[in-house]
This record gives C-alpha cells, sequence and structure tokens, in this order.
C-alpha cells in the first residue's frame, strides 16, 4: 500500500465525534481512507460491535473484510458489514411480531420465510406461468420465461427502492410510454402479476427483497423498540460507495446518521454505475449535507498522468465537449491491435497477454474486458489462455447455473440418483457429465455412455458387461473410476433419498472429488459445486415453510430445482465466486461486473470497442430503470423518447469510460476487428470517441 496522503491520514485520525463525507473520482483512495478509519477506530479501543460498516451491495466489502478477518485482529466483538438490505432482513427477522401484523401478513403469528433472487422467481412463475399459458398474458412479447419473471420482480424492487406503491408501477410506466398501444397491454399485465405476487407473500408469509425493504422502512424502522435498539447497538458508521445505494436507504441513513457518534460517507464522484438496479447518485449526494464537513480527495494513487488526460479527453468526446490532449500522453496511454477477424482478434489478445506476462508483469494486473461476455466470448478468450497456460478467472454474476458445466455434471448425476422424479437425461447429457465427473475426454465417454446407459428406465449397466476390446477401448482406468460411481448411485438408490443439497456434499465428498475424477484439483468447478449447494439450500429453506400445502404424492423439493433451473431461473450471485477464485490470474469479466469489484489493474483490454454494446443498455420491455426512479418523478406527465434514450446512454459510456480509467494504472489496449462478434462491422459511440481524441492528436 502506498503512503497515505495528509489528508488520508487528517480523514482517518478525525476526532471520534465528527461527521465526515468524502468525495472524489475512483482511485483517489477513499476506500483505503475508509478500511484504515475502521484500523483507528478498533485501535481506540471502539467496541467492534458497535461499528456498523454498509455498502450497496456486498462484494464491495472485500477491503473491509480483509482487515476484519487478518490475523492481527484482536479478539472481541464483531463489525456489522451489512447492506441497508441485509439490515431490514435481520430486522424482520428479530421484530416480527411487530412487523407481521401491521405490514397485513395473513399469519402473523407462523415465522416468515426470506425469498432469494430464486426463489422469488420461482414462486412469481409458479403463479404467472398459468397466466400466460392458459389467459394469454404477455402475449404480444418474444422474452425468455426467467427474464419476464425477473422484469415483474424489478418493478416490484424499483416500486419499494425509491418509495412509491407498487400498485403504481404500471400507471408510472404507462403514462411515460410513446409506442405500440400493444405495450399498454403489457404493462396491464405486469401490474396484475405485481399484484398476485404480493398478495401470496402476504398470505403465506413469503418475503421477497421488496417486501423486507418496504416492510423495515415503512413499519419497523419508524418503531420506538426498532430505532432504540440500532440506536443502541451501534455508535459509529463507515458507509462507503454510497453513490450506487438505493435513495430509500439514502432516507434510512439521512434520518439515521445524526444518532450515530461518528459516521464516514465516502463517494465516487462521475459514478453511478447500479443505476438500473436502482441507484440513485443524487440522492447519495444530498448526504453531505447531513455531515459535518465535507473533504475532497483529487490525487489518484492509481492512474498515470497520461492514463488521467485520457479519461478526460475521451469523457469530453462522448460528451461532445471539446478537450485538447497532448500526443505524448495517448502513445503511453493505449494502443490499438487490428485484425480482420474476430476470432484473429482474439488470437492477438491472447498473445499480446503473453508479452506483458514475459516482461515480468502479474497476472492479477490485467483484466479483459467486453460489455456482454457472452458464452462464445467466454469460451474463446478463456480457452485460448488455457491453452497457453495462462492462470485465468472469469466472473459474470448474471450466467446461470445451469450453464456451467460442473453444475450441469452434478444436476444430471442427481437425476440418476432419484428416478423417482421421473427426469431421464438423454446420452448427450449423460456423455458430457461421465467426461466431467470421470475426467476423461469426449469420445471415450460418449463410447462408455453408448454401452451402458438405457434413458427409458435409467439404467447403468456395469463395466464388467461390456465385451473386451471394448473395455480396452476405453481403459480400464476410466472403468474403474466408472464402476465406484456406478456403486455409489446404486447404493444410494436403495436407500431413503436426502434433500439435494445434503446428497450433493455427499457425492462430491465420497466420489467425485477423489483423486482422479473431474473435480479433484479443479478450483473453478469446486466453486461452481459450492454455489449450487448453497443455493439449492436456499431454495430448500425458503420452500420448507409452505411445504406442507404444496406437498404431495407427486412433489419433490429436488425435482422443483431441476425444474426451475431448466427454465432458466438464475443463481442469486454468491460472494463465494468472488472470494475463492485463484487471484493471481487474468481476469476475464463484463466492464460493469469489473467496476464493482472496485480493484485497479495495470492493463486492460477492451474488446471490440466498436460494438453498440458498449453504450446501449438491455432491452427491458416490463420495466424500466428511469422511469421507475425519483428523477423522473419530477417530470410525470412527460413522455420517454428516443432523444431521452441517446442522452442517458451517453451518460452513461461517459461514466463507465472514466470509471474504467480511474482503475487503470498504465495502459488501455484496444482489440479489434472489422467484423464484430455478430459478423458485422461495428462502429459505434466508443470507437467515434477514440476517433476523435486521435484526431485530436493529429492536429
Amino acid at each position: 500500500m502506498p503512503p497515505l496522503s495528509l489528508i488520508q491520514q487528517q480523514v482517518i485520525e478525525s476526532p471520534l465525534d465528527v461527521k465526515l463525507f468524502v468525495r472524489g473520482k475512483a482511485g483517489t483512495g477513499k476506500t483505503t481512507t475508509g478500511v484504515e478509519r475502521m484500523r483507528y477506530l478498533l485501535a481506540q479501543g471502539i467496541p467492534a460491535d458497535s461499528i456498523l460498516m454498509l455498502t450497496p451491495q456486498r462484494t464491495l466489502q472485500e477491503p473491509y473484510l480483509e482487515l476484519l478477518y487478518s490475523p492481527e485482529r484482536s479478539a472481541g466483538g464483531e463489525v456489522t458489514s451489512a447492506t441497508i438490505g441485509g439490515l431490514a432482513r435481520r430486522m424482520c427477522d428479530l421484530f416480527w411480531p411487530i412487523a407481521a401484523e401491521a405490514a397485513g401478513f395473513k399469519n402473523p403469528h407462523l415465522p416468515p420465510a426470506f425469498l432469494t433472487l430464486e426463489t422469488a422467481q420461482y414462486y412469481m412463475a409458479h403463479l404467472v406461468r398459468p397466466l400466460i399459458e392458459e389467459k394469454g398474458y404477455f402475449q404480444s412479447l418474444t422474452i425468455n420465461r426467467n427474464r419476464l419473471y425477473s422484469q415483474i420482480i424489478d418493478g416490484l424492487n424499483k416500486a419499494t427502492v425509491v418509495g412509491f406503491p407498487y400498485t403504481e408501477i404500471s400507471a408510472r410506466l404507462d403514462s411515460a410510454w410513446f409506442g405500440d398501444p400493444a405495450q399498454r397491454r403489457i404493462y396491464a399485465d405486469v401490474q396484475e402479476c405485481a399484484t398476485l405476487f404480493r398478495t401470496y407473500c402476504l398470505e403465506n408469509n413469503l418475503l421477497d427483497f421488496s417486501l423486507q425493504l418496504e416492510v423495515f422502512a415503512n413499519v419497523l424502522w419508524s418503531h420506538p423498540q426498532v430505532r432504540d435498539y440500532l440506536s443502541g447497538q451501534y455508535q459509529h458508521l463507515i458507509y462507503d460507495n454510497a453513490e450506487e445505494d438505493l435513495p430509500r436507504s439514502h432516507d434510512i441513513v439521512h434520518e439515521w446518521i445524526h444518532d450515530f457518534q461518528s459516521a464516514l460517507l465516502i463517494y465516487d464522484d462521475d459514478a453511478g454505475y447500479r443505476n438500473f438496479l436502482g441507484g440513485d447518485a443524487a440522492t447519495g449526494a444530498a448526504l453531505s449535507a447531513d455531515c459535518d464537513q465535507v473533504i475532497s480527495f483529487n490525487e489518484s494513487f492509481v492512474s498515470s498522468e497520461s492514463i488521467i488526460e485520457l479519461s478526460d479527453g475521451l469523457v469530453s468526446a462522448i460528451l461532445s465537449t471539446e478537450r485538447q490532449i497532448p500526443v505524448t500522453s495517448n502513445e503511453r496511454a493505449f494502443e490499438i491491435l487490428t485484425s480482420r477477424f474476430y476470432p484473429e482478434m482474439l488470437d492477438q489478445v491472447v498473445s499480446r497477454i503473453m508479452q506483458l506476462l514475459d516482461e515480468g508483469l502479474a497476472p492479477s494486473e490485467i483484466v479483459v474486458l467486453a460489455p456482454y461476455l457472452s458464452d462464445a466470448l467466454r469460451f474463446s478468450i478463456t480457452n485460448r489462455l488455457e491453452e497457453k497456460k495462462i492462470p485465468w478467472r472469469t466472473n459474470r454474476p448474471s450466467r446461470s447455473l445451469r450453464d456451467e458445466t460442473a453444475s450441469q455434471t452434478l444436476l444430471t448425476l442427481s437425476a440418476l440418483a432419484h428416478p423417482h422424479w421421473n427426469v431421464h437425461p438423454n446420452k448427450y447429457d449423460i456423455a458430457h457429465a461421465l467426461m466431467f465427473s470421470l475426467n476423461t475426454d469426449l469420445v471415450r465417454a460418449q463410447l462408455l455412455t453408448n454401452i451402458v446407459y438405457r434413458q427409458k428406465d435409467l439404467r447403468l449397466s456395469s463395466f464388467d458387461e461390456i465385451k473386451p476390446e471394448m473395455q480396452e477401448r476405453i481403459t480400464y482406468a476410466l472403468g474403474e473410476r466408472y464402476t465406484n460411481l456406478r456403486i455409489w448411485l446404486m447404493n444410494y438408490r436403495e436407500d431413503v433419498p436426502l434433500p439435494l443439497d445434503f446428497y450433493l456434499r455427499k457425492l462430491f465428498g465420497e466420489v467425485i472429488s477423489q483423486p482422479g475424477y473431474g473435480f479433484h484439483e479443479n478450483m473453478d468447478a469446486v466453486r461452481i459445486a459450492s454455489s449450487l449447494i448453497e443455493s439449492i439450500k436456499k431454495f430448500r429453506n425458503a420452500m420448507e415453510p409452505s411445504f406442507a400445502h404444496m406437498s404431495g404424492a407427486d412433489f419433490d423439493l429436488g425435482r422443483e430445482y431441476l425444474t426451475m433451473l431448466s427454465d432458466g431461473v438464475i443463481a442469486a450471485q454468491y460472494l463465494e465466486s468472488w472470494r475463492s477464485e485463484n487471484k493471481d490470474a487474468v481476469l476475464v469479466a463484463p466492464a460493469y461486473t469489473f467496476l464493482m469489484m472496485n480493484r485497479p489493474a495495470t492493463v486492460q483490454f477492451w474488446i471490440d470497442p466498436g460494438s453498440s454494446g458498449w453504450v446501449e443498455r438491455l432491452a427491458q420491455p416490463l420495466t424500466h430503470p428511469y422511469v421507475l426512479s425519483r428523477e423522473w418523478e419530477a417530470s410525470q406527465g412527460r413522455l420517454w423518447t428516443d432523444t431521452d434514450e441517446v442522452t442517458k446512454e451517453t451518460e452513461s459510456l461517459a461514466r463507465l469510460v472514466g470509471g474504467l480509467l480511474g482503475r487503470c494504472r498504465e495502459k488501455i489496449i484496444l482489440a479489434m476487428s472489422d467484423l464484430g462478434e455478430s459478423g458485422f462491422e461495428g462502429r459505434g459511440v466508443l470507437l467515434r470517441a477514440f476517433q476523435k481524441v486521435l484526431q485530436q492528436d493529429q492536429n
């Protein structure tokens, strides 16, 4: 860690009764100051359990958790690290008797069940699927079911985090709509489904994120017993990345901050990357009025002078303001890799990474970024890195667990172990499951599958039944591993079935993690297995309270989970996937994911800057991040036009570019091909901004 500046030291060692608002761009040492302030508070004898550390999402807590989990920490209480959403859940659980009756739950005497993103989508699917299939809801819409369910949930979330009644979702979307009248019918369907879901939750004591936060903000927060508990528990606040948090969170902090002895609020200027999730930088900035002093950090501890100048020039070019950039700066700040075809461009990227590693740069100092990380792009890059034996890691929170080979393997083996589910994997799935779990190649796995597997009755014949000449082709070593797995599955079938997460732990520990099997030394597969088991556990915990009235002879939680994944319901984002990966590796990730990891890199590769994906937001026909926001509330009655869309896209791109360059130490490498991933030439806004900067250099 570089030496602390004078202004950092002053903030860290500020009096224990002062409230400070620290702001500045990325890389100016704000989070480092927050971590050191926490260390200082603990060193002054402040009880750890009287300190509350808030962030908008849990992944942003990593620098603080490294301190809290370090050996230097003395024994005693624990600092509470939370999000407002997490705090809301704790308070709903702790003060349930108060919350349940006031919030209108039908059975306040029964305990609550807290839903994850997955289980909320499960219940949403349970309620909405019949409306789609029997009554023609969303008939004019072509969209994956999982996206449909998640966007209805997003509307409920937006209502809660902004602070308007969920019954107004449709009216707000409709009032801003300008286009095909059929869209108004879709908004009406959204409202009916959202209302149906909320009613079901209140009848069955189910709390999704929106209901947890609504109960906390509307019922518990104003209750004297709850306020006394929170005020008595916490005397010191550290609130990092306030600009990314929700307006309702800012409302709570605004009222709460006066109860703290000291507070350090940290705000990243020109950020606000989570606005599509409801984040509101404007209400975050307003918290500065609640503090004793506002302190600006201006000196970057990350970016070189040339990167800072490039950032200023690019942002100005995107926003169409004039700015001259010295030629020498850009020569050092970025380089361009060009090729005719997309695969050739990826080859160049990996070759350039090899050069950087040969020059002594650590793999962890290199990131490969794209606007979206498609399955094809992810496979193409990581496969090339693998061939060159370059360590890599990838993080794509939106990627469904069902798309991961490791989880597909586990779920296929689960179907084989539970014939009463009546799920019959095809030979393709079995071959890939055997290939991965038995650590072999696809040819031998397919050969083995064709001989031993009978799909109709889920039969797996023994290796001994195979003709000797075929045994030799498959190899006896593979045959031994298959035999062990088969015997284990057959023995399991004869016992009483375990809950699915228990079964997977048993399968993992006793067979497929053993030497010679596919999960033995594959840390990425182990991470995915851990996430899958955690996902299933949360699903089971959320479902069991309502299991009694849903259960029957043909109902099984394990099979329901498989059905949920086959519908494309995505897995929640698991912190384990951010923590346990090999950190000394090249990171391959979507650009916004990298920003929310809040870590710098020496060299960043930007894939296909001509792609429109860098500037265009994902289509969300059932919700709208800007119309369902506080900023838009002030202009109710106005229509959302193409001009509004272009303005917001441009502002978002400027924030994205500034944020990425604020986390870059030395160089940006643009990787371009004449024909992009989709086979067309890209001429997006980001590429045109770079061209403007280059033209200024030439002038």
